[in-house]
């Protein structure tokens, strides 16, 4: 056993030609400052960060605040030039790490901000932290002649492929589902409701398109790691991420990950396809990378923690397994498990607060405390209903009311099913705490299958 790690560890710790992990270091910072000045220009930081008067927290990060609005632009703003430092390899590592930081840390100033591709960042960054990428083709490098190598240690290469896999991986298999794959939902409500676009309005009210869509969407996410990771259909695959990316950010405008993936997949050709590229390009002969060093072991500590990270990441999607119930229903182990387009849930949520000493009740709005936008993401999120019930207790209390009982009706459509209760009307939500234990509050998911693609609700 200690032999076959002392193998694994020369193994991961060989030299491989760093090309390609340069160019995903430049077109990684890249697309970030362009996505961040992107979100600048578009005016999201008033609707995001300073109109809200009430934000969702995470656990244990309930200290985190938004700075003032210029606050907020200037932080966005150092986050675009962290990121272009991070693709120029100036100062690196300390960009890489400040970018992170400042990146993770406008994420968890509001629950309904969390997005798959804002995830993923967060973790591409973290690795980039400790992935020595600034030895070539760098700032760094240019200051620091003795910085300068052509090569990189091959688990860097490997980490960055594994978590490339675990994204399409889980969103595949996430997709294995009678929704997704038997019924079409939710692309088919998605897909009715674009059938006015220009030219292609009229396919996409096909009803066959969904199911095509769909079982294309299914068996992408679950094949492409593998036709990436084949030396023969590698370039036809890559073709493939192209155009299907390309099409989930026409039809659906979901932001940054499109272009991640994009530009993640790429690190599955050989390392050296930079300067293959370049060769061809300009007709000279690729110039071969020499090692002129023996491979470097990779420490004991090093294996351990890749070990670690590799772990959490395969476990960390698996955890709605846990629990029982529909995970898009319950939401339970549903963030960071790159559920990607899954679900499309529409509720309304209204609170009934009851005095304790004097039994008169109230009938709350939710839009006395969110902005539409919040509202929208917290009416199917049992644990924001059961944050907000807690938050309309203080605030009553604060008025001077005393202590009361807050229990919320919440009207929930999953996949375009007809409206039921997500949790117990009966139930007063200020007695629960919100955890890793199953929530007994949240009512059994519909049994019963979507309604037919092609079909709309009546209002």
């Amino acid at each position: 056993m200690t032999d076959r790690l002392g193998q694994l560890r020369t193994w991961l710790g060989r030299p491989v030609d760093g090309a390609s992990l340069v160019a995903f270091r430049v077109l990684f910072g890249s697309v970030l400052a362009l996505g961040l000045v992107r979100f600048l220009l578009t005016g999201w930081i008033r609707p995001q960060y300073v109109e809200p008067g009430f934000f969702f927290k995470y656990p244990l990060f309930d200290w985190v605040r938004p700075w003032s609005e210029s606050g907020m632009y200037l932080h966005y703003g150092v986050l675009a030039l962290l990121a272009l430092c991070v693709a120029a390899g100036a100062g690196y590592r300390v960009a890489a790490l400040l970018f992170t930081l400042g990146f993770a840390w406008v994420q968890l100033i509001d629950v309904t901000n969390y997005l798959n591709h804002y995830y993923l960042v967060v973790l591409l960054g973290t690795l980039l932290v400790f992935l020595p990428l600034n030895q070539l083709a760098s700032v760094d490098a240019w200051l620091r002649p003795s910085l300068r190598r052509a090569t990189v240690p091959a688990w860097a290469l490997y980490l960055l492929r594994f978590q490339v896999a675990v994204v399409y991986v889980n969103a595949g298999r996430a997709k294995l589902s009678a929704d997704w794959l038997l019924h079409a939902q939710p692309l088919g409500i998605w897909m009715n409701a674009r059938t006015g676009t220009p030219l292609i309005g009229n396919l996409l009210a096909e009803p066959w398109i969904p199911y095509v869509m769909s079982w294309s969407g299914f068996l992408f996410d679950t094949l492409i790691v593998v036709f990436l990771s084949w030396r023969r259909t590698r370039l036809f695959a890559y073709g493939l991420v192209v155009l299907f990316h390309s099409l989930t950010h026409v039809f659906f405008d979901i932001g940054l990950f499109p272009f991640l993936m994009t530009v993640g997949a790429l690190v599955f050709f050989p390392p050296d396809w930079p300067r293959t590229l370049w060769a061809r390009l300009t007709r000279r002969p690729a110039s071969p990378v020499e090692v002129s060093s023996p491979p470097s072991r990779l420490p004991a500590w090093g294996l351990g923690a890749i070990a670690a990270f590799c772990l959490v990441q395969l476990l960390l999607p698996l955890r709605h397994l846990a629990y029982d119930g529909n995970v898009l229903w319950t939401e339970q182990g549903m963030r960071w498990s790159w559920k990607v387009m899954v679900r499309e849930k529409n509720g309304s949520v209204t609170y009934q607060v009851r005095s304790r000493d004097s039994g008169r009740v109230w009938r709350v709005n939710p839009a006395q405390y969110l902005t539409l936008r919040q509202m929208n993401e917290m009416s199917g999120q049992p644990d924001l209903i059961l944050q907000l019930a807690h938050h309309i207790a203080q605030d009553f209390q604060t008025r001077g009311v005393g202590p009361v009982e807050v229990r919320a009706e919440a009207w929930v459509s999953l996949n375009g099913r007809p409206p039921r209760l997500l949790i117990d009307p009966d139930f007063d939500l200020t007695s629960a705490l919100d955890g890793v234990l199953p929530a007994e509050w949240i009512l059994p998911g519909p049994d019963s299958p979507p309604l037919a693609v092609g079909r709309r609700t009546q209002p």
